[in-house]
């Protein structure tokens, strides 16, 4: 077998685990929200998945990291980049701080769908079982970071407005892109991802910014 064969092999094993990975982690996420954390086994997933239970557990060790991969995999997004990336590499490119914003309530409009019915799950398991608590507290203390994190790059360029400081900026971010006001606006107030994306735009731009006159973005909505 020559070299190249080799690693086509290896890429083409690589891409049948990542898909299985992927199958397993949908088959998780459809049962937690069906049936409820607790009432969800290890045995009633790997037999949707048709493999062996030694085999999800291998891959994840455990419901809490099903849990813990589903959360992460929905921060990345639904692209082929995540959108952690895609929203750093519009940051590069927009010096716009109102278009910065209004991208990131974009973002939100796709990851919070992927997000938050996990998250609220965690959370309701979190007040019985340590371990899901313990998911819980990193869940929320990495979200955290990714909003310090977008609030530096606004007070490193100056647009924060006067009085705002990096650690109030990561306050506003980390409380408007929280999963539990995606679940108050669009899962009990009815409203559709356009409005959500719009209204943390917005209340971002409002919040945070010392605002400059409107004006159109470098950066194309279908790049994100």
């Amino acid at each position: 077998m020559t070299k190249h064969s080799r690693a086509y092999d290896s890429r083409g094993r690589q891409a049948q685990a990542d898909r299985s990975r992927d199958a397993t982690l949908d088959i998780a996420r459809k049962q937690f929200l069906a049936n409820g954390y607790a009432a969800t086994t290890m045995v009633s997933i790997a037999a949707d998945a048709g493999v062996a239970v030694d085999t999800v557990h291998k891959a994840f060790g455990g419901k809490v990291g099903l849990a813990r991969a589903i959360f992460e995999r929905g921060l990345a997004g639904a692209g082929m980049i995540s959108a952690p990336q895609r929203s750093d590499d519009m940051q590069n490119i927009e010096r716009d701080p109102r278009a910065v914003v209004q991208a990131w309530g974009m973002f939100s409009t796709e990851v919070a769908p992927l997000v938050a019915p996990i998250y609220l799950l965690i959370r309701e398991a979190a007040a019985v079982d340590p371990d899901m608590a313990a998911l819980l507290a990193d869940s929320q203390q990495e979200r955290r970071e990714r909003m310090r994190h977008n609030a530096r790059t606004l007070a490193d360029r100056g647009h924060l407005r006067q009085g705002v400081t990096v650690e109030s900026a990561t306050d506003v971010l980390w409380t408007y892109s929280s999963p539990e006001l995606y679940e108050l606006l669009v899962m009990h107030c009815g409203w559709d991802s356009a409005r959500y994306g719009r209204f943390l735009g917005d209340a971002l731009a409002a919040a945070l910014l010392d605002l400059p006159e409107k004006s159109e973005p470098t950066w194309s909505s279908a790049e994100l």
